[in-house]
């Protein structure tokens, strides 16, 4: 079995052009180099967890091949957390070290996180050293990835040296890597996804990364063609924002061959892959490692796939752990059976493959029941056994004793033309259980009378999936990862400066949320006795009633 080290190793004589960041360019030889510099820094400092504050630039690469070489630790601090999130972070991971560029040195001010910091941008006193003479073993970690916190409090995942380089070998084959590919590096690299699917497996095979400080949309087809780009991962939305961007006469010619990532809808995906004359490769997979589902040529339009090496993945009821009926689907392709099908997506046996969460026992225990591995993400699975998203744990709705997956609903309404993002979501009802609301990030301004008819066409939209509330937002919020983030948008509901539209009858039919209609709907929540199960709103404001 390789080690990451044993990668880095393997590059350490090769002039191949290993790593380009805008009109720079280092061979892998010189990467390696610049990590065995910073691996001798560690190791006069005596710094075992290195939180690296960075944008996706080249020190943070070196940072990445130090620690695998010296055997310490690299922490990815997300450089979009703020304050006492972002000071938690640090103490949360024991960081001994933090190392930060200038133009991101400000957010350590006036914080407590009590660890010395480095400046890339300033003198680090390196040094030449020789290559070590033995590697650190496979099951010392190498990397703290934080998970995306879509859903809650972000989580500290482990990744060891063993994991990260089989990961590379099986990754490889994943995304196509040859010597001559040109893959380009734009999600962060504090995120698993990044690192995982892009940097090691390129390293390994020896091909060109290209660095883009962070993602740009309109950047984006620039340095598609102005590097050959060959290959790009994605999370989230990230295909989304691309297609919104005016398209370029070269965009179909481009070199760009292959883009593998998740949760970009099949709308998006075809779109995006007929615009650059490339393949979009959805799957399914997680900085937690474990299991992986990819797409097969068999798999139907929407679906996920099969489990990656015939594992022994299962839909399980969240209550009981008893394994969820096969999906029914009617005439129209709608899932009939929701309450029986859904369920957390299980690897069965495969708790022995995740290597934990770093100091959160209260985390890991949500993950491993006995020799199995909840995800936390909700699928239901067809006949044949090929799975289908819903969704998060906290993505579940229950409206009139029906529950349904939120990614049902969205598959729905992304099909309106004017719609470029959108994100469904549980919000509460006064008297029992959940509404569905809906916020959509529009190409063009919001039409109720074209949306309410739109809905009624559509032969897939369940009877309890109709939207009570519309919200209509210039920007969908996000995780530094290009995800949905879902819990600001829970939170506030209906109480938001957003536009809401309500729908107050059995029929869509949509009309502007005045405050004297939601002065209405609220004082449903006191009558009933649930002021407290009340949205609190944006701002964090409540509302009470005599």
């Amino acid at each position: 079995m390789s080690t990451f080290a044993e990668i880095v190793l393997a590059r350490a004589r090769d002039s191949k052009t290993g790593l380009r960041f805008g009109d720079r360019s280092w061979s892998w030889a010189q990467v390696v180099a610049e990590g065995t510099r910073r691996a001798g820094l560690l190791r006069r400092l005596g710094a075992r967890h290195v939180g690296v504050l960075l944008e996706n630039v080249p020190d943070y690469v070196f940072w990445i091949v130090a620690a695998a070489l010296e055997g310490a630790v690299v922490v990815g601090i997300n450089p979009t957390r703020r304050g006492a999130g972002l000071a938690r972070d640090i103490r949360h991971t024991d960081c001994d070290l933090l190392v930060t560029e200038e133009r991101l040195a400000g957010l350590l001010d006036g914080i407590d996180h009590g660890v010395p910091v480095l400046d890339v941008d300033g003198d680090l006193d390196l040094r030449d050293e020789e290559l070590p003479s033995r590697v650190p073993d496979a099951d010392r970690t190498l990397l703290l990835l934080f998970s995306s916190g879509s859903t809650g409090a972000p989580k500290a995942v482990i990744c060891s040296n063993g994991r990260l380089g089989v990961l590379a070998e099986s990754l490889a084959a994943r995304t196509e890597l040859t010597r001559d590919s040109v893959s380009y590096l734009c999600m962060p690299l504090f995120h698993g996804n990044s690192a995982m699917m892009n940097l090691a497996p390129a390293m390994h095979v020896g091909s060109t990364v290209v660095l883009a400080r962070k993602f740009s949309a309109s950047g984006f087809a620039r340095d598609v063609h102005r590097y050959g780009v060959t290959f790009v991962n994605y999370v989230g939305r990230t295909l989304s924002y691309v297609l919104a961007q005016p398209e370029r006469a070269e965009d179909r010619d481009s070199a760009l061959r292959l883009a593998v990532g998740t949760e970009a809808s099949p709308v998006e995906a075809e779109r995006f892959a007929e615009r650059f004359g490339c393949r979009v490769s959805e799957g399914y997979g997680m900085s937690e490692g474990v299991l992986r589902i990819n797409r097969t040529p068999a798999a139907p339009p929407g679906s996920l796939g099969l489990p990656v090496g015939g594992a022994d993945v299962r839909v399980l009821r969240q209550d009981t752990g008893t394994e969820c009926a096969p999906a029914e689907f009617d005439e129209s392709g709608v899932l009939v059976n929701a309450e029986e099908a859904v369920g957390q997506i299980v690897a069965i046996g495969g708790a022995a493959a995740f290597e934990g969460y770093y100091n959160n026992p209260e985390a890991q225990a949500e993950r491993v029941r006995g020799d199995d591995f909840w995800t936390g993400d909700l699928a239901y699975r067809d006949a044949d056994g090929f799975f289908y998203f819903a969704g998060r744990t906290a993505d579940w709705l229950r409206v009139d004793g029906e529950n349904f997956a939120a990614a049902s609903v969205e598959r729905v309404l992304q099909r309106w033309d004017p719609v470029e993002a959108v994100a469904v979501y549980p919000v509460p009802d006064p008297t029992t259980g959940d509404q569905v609301m809906a916020a959509l990030q529009l190409r063009s301004d919001f039409d109720p009378d074209a949306f309410a008819a739109f809905l009624a066409e559509q032969p897939d939209l369940g009877t309890k999936w109709l939207p009570r509330f519309v919200r209509i937002t210039p920007e969908l919020p996000t995780t530094a990862s290009n995800k949905t983030a879902r819990t600001p948008l829970r939170q506030a509901a209906w109480r938001t400066d957003d536009p809401v539209y309500f729908r107050q009858g059995p029929t869509p039919s949509y009309h502007r949320l005045t405050p004297e209609r939601r002065e209405a709907w609220e004082r449903g929540f006191a009558s009933a006795g649930r002021t407290g199960a009340a949205p609190r709103g944006e701002t964090g404001d409540s509302f009470s009633h005599n």
